[in-house]
């Protein structure tokens, strides 16, 4: 696997000094959680990634290449929270 740049969608919160874990990944909050982005160099990366997001009790909802969802022409619409 070559570096790729990739997003993540999590659900959940977690405290700003726990986002440090998460390095070089941009992080944006979005409720109900977060969105991530950035390089992952390997499988054994992106697994790691992964892991960090169960340690802190984060739900992955979305994980996907850049690069794939470029190609598309779209970026998935997540439901805004009600009222």
């Amino acid at each position: 696997m070559t570096p790729r740049m990739y997003e993540f969608r999590v659900d959940g919160r977690v405290s700003e000094p726990s986002l440090d874990v998460f390095g070089e990944l941009d992080v944006e909050e979005v409720p109900p959680g977060l969105i991530l982005r950035g390089e992952v160099i390997d499988e054994s990366h992106l697994h790691a990634i992964m892991a960090l997001f169960r340690t802190l009790g984060l739900q992955l909802v979305w994980a996907e290449p850049l690069d794939r969802l470029e190609a598309a022409g779209s970026r998935p619409v997540w439901p805004r929270p009600g009222p």
